[in-house]
């Protein structure tokens, strides 16, 4: 009997079914593994992170933070965190923006999806991560953080 008119066993097929599965298994997880080629390639993501209201409190404070309120001026006419200042986030540039003073900027809006937005344009511009208010003016209101009303803007 020759082994091409033989019909293959079972015990070879499931050893190349194993084979077969244990193969595509490698790649999927070989291509995963894969790290980023370079510091240009991560910022090109735009890394951003949260700041808790109590921590950008803080921050604020030390004169360590430069806070930016990316929302719309009828929001901001409400109220602001006191010594932030506005840029609405249609006319959020960054590269218009000087950062030469030190001071790390932290956006915020009302809830924090704009300033997430923000903040990802920033961090793609500078190369470097960038933090936003976790739960916007929301959040800092909530926490019974001050807020006041701009004379102009």
């Amino acid at each position: 009997m020759s082994c091409a008119s033989s019909p293959p066993s079972r015990l070879s097929f499931t050893i190349s079914a194993a084979a077969a599965l244990l193969l595509l298994a490698g790649c999927d997880a070989a291509e995963a593994d894969v790290p980023f080629e370079s510091a240009e390639q991560l910022a090109a993501l735009g890394q951003v992170d949260t700041v808790e209201p109590q921590a950008l409190e803080q921050l604020a404070k030390s004169g360590k933070a430069r806070l930016i309120d990316v929302r719309t001026d009828e929001e901001v006419a409400e109220g602001m965190i006191p010594g932030a200042e506005h840029i609405a986030l249609d006319k959020f540039d960054p590269a218009k923006l000087d950062l030469s003073d030190g001071r790390e900027p932290i956006l915020y809006c009302r809830s924090g999806r704009r300033s997430e937005q923000a903040a990802e344009k920033l961090s793609k511009f500078t190369g470097e991560p960038t933090r936003h208010l976790k739960g916007g003016i929301n959040a800092w209101r909530d926490a019974g953080l001050p807020v006041v009303k701009p004379a102009l803007f």
